[in-house]
């Protein structure tokens, strides 16, 4: 039985993704922290994993092919979770993932990522987290996307995309609906190489903008 694993299921982005594969018939291990946050959600297809991100975790990625990082520290914690959980435990995901033999592993990353000397200053600390997970997950050897959303929102999704930067930083934005929608597509459509891709709302559907 082919299972997706997603790390951070009850989050904002998380849970949506998780709704989402379970209505298209996928099989999903969510691994959470507080297994209450996804008590409204009941399908035969799901299974729960609570566990802290800060504890050893490699017991979830079992029987798993795909993997999806979506935990996030928050906007409203400090550096300190942000190391813990957008960097350290990132970068432990990919370590169990790698251990498991995991076919296909997707990390939300953010836009500026690449290069976060580029990012607002109060920003750099999260950037760079993030910066150095996708690196840790590009050094790992394994098959991987890379997904870094714009500025996030929670207006109604679109469903239309584009991977082109906005020239104008108030557009470079995307709904979370939309980055579910996304991430279904990426464990569902596994590009053939390992991919990193910025994604934004904007005139496209979402297999003309990430690689399959």
């Amino acid at each position: 039985m082919k299972q997706t694993l997603i790390i951070g299921a009850s989050g904002q982005i998380g849970k949506k993704f998780t709704q989402l594969m379970l209505d298209n018939d996928q099989h999903v291990v969510a691994l959470v922290r507080d297994k209450s946050k996804l008590s409204d959600i009941h399908n035969d297809k799901l299974t729960i994993v609570e566990e802290d991100l800060n504890k050893d975790f490699g017991h979830a990625f079992k029987d798993c092919e795909n993997v999806v990082f979506a935990a996030g520290s928050g906007g409203h914690t400090g550096a300190d979770k942000t190391i813990l959980i957008d960097l350290w435990a990132a970068c432990r995901a990919a370590n169990y993932a790698k251990n498991h033999d995991v076919k296909h592993f997707t990390m939300v990353s953010s836009i500026g990522a690449g290069d976060p000397s580029e990012g607002p200053e109060n920003m750099h600390p999260y950037l760079v987290a993030k910066h150095m997970a996708d690196e840790h997950l590009m050094n790992s050897g394994l098959h991987y996307s890379i997904i870094r959303p714009g500025s996030l929102t929670n207006d109604t999704g679109k469903g239309k995309f584009t991977n082109q930067r906005p020239e104008q930083k108030e557009q470079a934005t995307i709904t979370r609906d939309d980055v579910a929608k996304a991430l279904l597509f990426a464990v569902t459509n596994p590009p053939k190489k390992s991919a990193i891709t910025e994604i934004f709302n904007g005139s496209k559907n979402i297999d003309e903008v990430l690689p399959s």
